[in-house]
């Protein structure tokens, strides 16, 4: 009986995983941009419930690039292949983890390099990431990444986004 009741709980949480996306909602907060010559910083403003928009970690203020710088885009996409695609997709399409179509539409530049160089803490800390835990039920591993690392990922999440 005790068997059956515990099979019945996964199967109800297994549906309910196929049935919401994961990172499905939008947090990112209100963003103000500066032009400067070759780059633009973005910050964020705001908190989502109990959840600064920017993360947990060391990145307040994420300069971006405009446009893509190629470099950053070919080594994010480089380093995605070697640690993140057998997790995440490219697409809107959860794998193990979340797809990363629309994940820079979704997140701001800093929660993002926050979240993939400070995994553990924002899982534990960061109610956007604790729902995607909830969501994807599997606890996304450190992967180490430096931070010209993140920020080439970000840069190759940015081009998959359809960003210039």
């Amino acid at each position: 009986m005790m068997k059956q009741h515990f099979l019945s709980l996964a199967s109800l949480a297994c549906a309910f995983s196929l049935l919401t996306a994961c990172n499905s909602g939008s947090d990112k907060g209100n963003a103000a941009t500066s032009d400067s010559t070759s780059t633009t910083t973005t910050t964020s403003t705001g908190e989502a419930s109990g959840s600064d928009t920017k993360g947990i970690g060391k990145f307040k203020n994420v300069e971006l690039t405009h446009p893509l710088d190629e470099k950053m885009v070919a080594a994010g996409q480089n380093v995605y292949n070697v640690k993140c695609a057998s997790c995440h997709k490219t697409t809107e399409e959860k794998l193990v983890g979340p797809g990363w179509k629309g994940v820079t539409d979704r997140r701001t530049p800093e929660w993002i390099m926050n979240f993939v160089t400070n995994t553990e803490e924002m899982i534990n800390k960061d109610t956007a990431a604790q729902k995607m835990l909830e969501q994807c039920l599997v606890r996304m591993p450190n992967q180490s990444l430096n931070d010209q690392d993140a920020r080439d990922v970000l840069e190759f999440m940015r081009k998959n986004d359809g960003k210039n």
